[in-house]
């Protein structure tokens, strides 16, 4: 008897949210299970299912459908669930349904259980509780060595017991705009990049405050991201200052195009799961300068130079350094090349389907 094969069900909820880490990583792991299929390599059927004003993925071998009605997590948790139960349920985001025991769900950190303070209250308990109840439900991945030990940590099982898919960053490695560095008006001026929006774990702080030391000079700081200019100078983060530049979210040929000019990129971040800039800036021959936070240490290895996430003037020096040193630019970039050869989508992705077309069986 020939057994029909068992659905794998994509929560497609990420495509109704702005693109930020977690997000490109839904998005590029969908991609890449998407040539998977085409390739014929799949011993599963795969549906993305997503609420209402989703987003085309623009996959051409995996279906894209909308269900439901509702969104947010009630859709997760009563939409989702409620067609996934018929097969197994990937989850890249987070986020899954409680009630479903067949599932892998992808939690990328445990900054919940390490940094309340970063989140509201009501966030906090929502997914903390989530956590804990997937990880005793589902099938648990995770983006990093030091993930999976933070997430066993905290949410009490063995590390054994959690995936490992890391990031890539075969996204950038794109034709990159041209013209965005004179649109900006950054021609022929040194500038460093920080991407990300303005939260206090991407501490855009440290790097202002280390621009600052370095005032006056031709050196700008340019800050990629939703950035509100009218949370400066309320306590979260310094006054704007000489020399910094806010140009707001930009696509992904723009960032390309803006690191193929900077000195550096600036990741300052006190607590990641991950952190994909660094590989996205190795991805276009951009030196990375990086805080001491344990998973961008694992990410970057001997690519990077570090400074701790507090000293302004140890990334200071870094940041003159990067100006001026046309050696330890060309160290940095070669530094980057080989860095980048660990690190691939598709191969986390295979990692995934793995895991959930065994479920499937």
């Amino acid at each position: 008897m020939i057994l029909a094969k068992r659905t794998i069900f994509i929560n497609g909820r990420y495509l109704t949210q702005p693109l930020s880490g977690v997000q490109r990583y839904a998005e590029e792991i969908v991609r890449a299970l998407d040539a998977r299929v085409g390739a014929g390599e799949a011993s599963a059927d795969y549906r993305l299912l997503c609420p209402p004003g989703a987003r085309n993925a623009g996959l051409a071998h995996i279906s894209q459908e909308e269900i439901g009605r509702r969104g947010g997590h009630l859709w997760d948790q009563i939409d989702f669930a409620r067609a996934a139960r018929k097969g197994v349920a990937l989850c890249l985001a987070s986020v899954g349904p409680v009630a479903l025991s067949r599932q892998v769900v992808v939690i990328h950190d445990a900054a919940v259980q390490r940094h309340p303070e970063h989140f509201s209250r009501f966030y906090g308990a929502v997914h903390k509780t989530i956590d804990f109840v997937l990880a005793r439900r589902a099938r648990v991945a995770t983006v990093s060595d030091f993930s999976q030990r933070e997430l066993a940590e905290v949410l009490g099982i063995p590390a054994a017991r959690i995936i490992v898919a890391k990031n890539g960053a075969e996204h950038l490695q794109i034709t990159p705009d041209a013209d965005v560095v004179d649109r900006l008006g950054l021609s022929g001026v040194p500038f460093f990049l920080v991407l990300g929006n303005i939260t206090r774990n991407k501490n855009l702080a440290v790097a202002i405050r280390a621009l600052a030391l370095l005032q006056p000079s031709p050196i700008r700081l340019v800050a990629v991201g939703r950035l509100d200019p009218s949370v400066f100078g309320t306590g979260f983060l310094p006054p704007i200052g000489e020399g910094l530049v806010l140009p707001g979210r930009l696509d992904d040929a723009e960032v390309a195009g803006l690191m193929r000019d900077a000195r550096a990129l600036i990741f300052p971040s006190l607590y990641e799961g991950f952190g994909i800039p660094p590989l996205e800036a190795m991805a276009n021959d951009c030196p990375v300068l990086a805080s001491t936070a344990e998973a961008v240490v694992e990410t970057c290895g001997d690519a990077a130079e570090f400074f701790a996430p507090h000293d302004e003037a140890a990334l200071a020096k870094l940041m003159q350094r990067a100006s001026s040193d046309a050696g330890w630019r060309a160290a940095r970039i070669a530094a980057g090349r080989a860095r980048l050869a660990l690190f691939s989508w598709r191969a986390s992705a295979d990692t995934l389907a793995q895991e959930v077309e065994a479920l499937a069986r």
